[in-house]
Parts: C-alpha cells; structure tokens; sequence
C-alpha cells in the first residue's frame, strides 16, 4: 500500500527533488527528507550546498529533514547511511525509501544491495528514463533549480549561477553532456516547483573554484531567503 512511511533521500537537487515529486504524485506519503552533510564541511557532499539552506529549503517545501553528518570515506558512508536509515526506520516504522537514480547502474546496485540489507524497499520513479525527457518534463512542470557545482574541464566557471531551462538544455546537447549530469557534469539547487510552498530566493552569490581531487566550480551562496 502507497500510505505506508517512506522517507525520500535528499540533495536538494533536481533529481531528489523531481523523484520526490514523482513519488507523490503516485500517491506516497513522505514522511521526511534525508540528507547527508560533510562533517567536515557542514555542507551538502557534491552539491556544496550549506546545510541551514538545505533546511530552509525543506521548509519551505513542508517535509521536515533529518540532516546526518557523514565521512567522506565510501565504506564509512555506507555504515553511517545505514545507521541514519535504520533509526528511521525504527523511528517512523519506514518501509520505502525514494532515490532519484537514473541510468548508472553502479549506483542502483549500491542502492538495491544496501536496501536488501536495511529491509526496506528502494522506490525509483526515474530509472530508465531518457535523460532529455526527464529535463523537458522537470522543465515544463515548472521547477526552478540553480547550478551550484560543476566540473571545471567539463562546464566551467560560466555555467556556476545559471538556471536550467530549455537554452541551456540545449548547450549540453551540443556538448555532448548528460542533460541530467548523471556522471557528475553539474549539480543543482532547487529553489522553486511544484512540491514548494513557497520560492527561495538567492541574494548574493559568487563562484569559487575548489582545486582538490576533482577541479569544481562551487557557487558560494551567501545570502538567502
């Protein structure tokens, strides 16, 4: 049955956001947001998006969000991931959980094994949709997500700021990029759509390039409401 609890794991991104909304409209009940926030950093992994943003941004979607602090260590993830989902699930008795996969099956093994362990069952609304679908529909329902990341060799600094929309959908095509980012091109900040109660609105902001492992572009978002 679709009134059983399910939490939704969160970003605050395009893809968590518009699985989420999928979810709903399938008629889940979401019982809350989870997200994962550097414990060194205090922001969101990849995304790099601060954590009291994350909660205003849940807030002003009206799910509440259970924020865990986590390693960047891939198997210290995966026990910590565990431990947050597991207190949920004995929390709120959560059977279900929504991922906003899309096509890189490593990640949905990863899902599928670490779900079979924990019980509870991986909901999926966008596995094997056609990346380009996926943004036209995420698009025309009329979401509103900023890039707050993206790689430098791939994007770069002038892509940091820009909202998507179908122009922009249209330079990844002729860049031969995933209009989704699913191999880490870019990542988003939804501030706007149909599962919102209400907009975010960034204030100031201004890129900052990070030089580590991977060369990103971060927009560093330093006033909001």
């Amino acid at each position: 049955m679709k009134d059983l609890a399910v939490i939704s794991s969160w970003s605050g991104g395009k893809d968590s956001s518009f699985a989420c909304y999928k979810a709903i409209r399938s008629g889940y009940k979401i019982r809350c947001l989870l997200n994962f926030i550097s414990r060194e950093h205090k922001r969101c992994c990849f995304h790099g998006i601060e954590a009291e943003l994350l909660k205003l941004q849940a807030e002003a979607i009206g799910v509440p969000l259970v924020q865990k602090e986590v390693s960047p260590d891939m198997q210290k993830y995966e026990e910590e991931f565990k431990e947050a989902v597991l207190s949920l699930k004995k929390e709120e008795n959560i059977e279900k959980m929504v991922f906003g996969d899309i096509y890189l099956l490593d990640q949905i093994n990863w899902v599928e094994r670490v779900c079979k362990d924990l019980k509870i069952v991986p909901i999926e609304p966008l596995w094997n949709i056609h990346p380009l679908k996926i943004m036209e529909e995420f698009i025309e329902l009329g979401f509103k997500a900023i890039i707050v990341s993206c790689k430098d060799d791939v994007l770069g600094k002038d892509f940091i700021g820009r909202y998507l929309d179908k122009g922009i959908v249209k330079e990844f095509k002729s860049r031969n990029i995933c209009p989704c980012g699913e191999n880490g091109e870019f990542h988003t900040l939804v501030v706007d759509g149909p599962i919102f109660k209400r907009k975010i609105n960034i204030l100031k902001s201004e890129p900052v390039f990070k030089d580590g492992f991977w060369k990103h572009w971060f927009l560093d978002i330093k006033e909001y409401n």
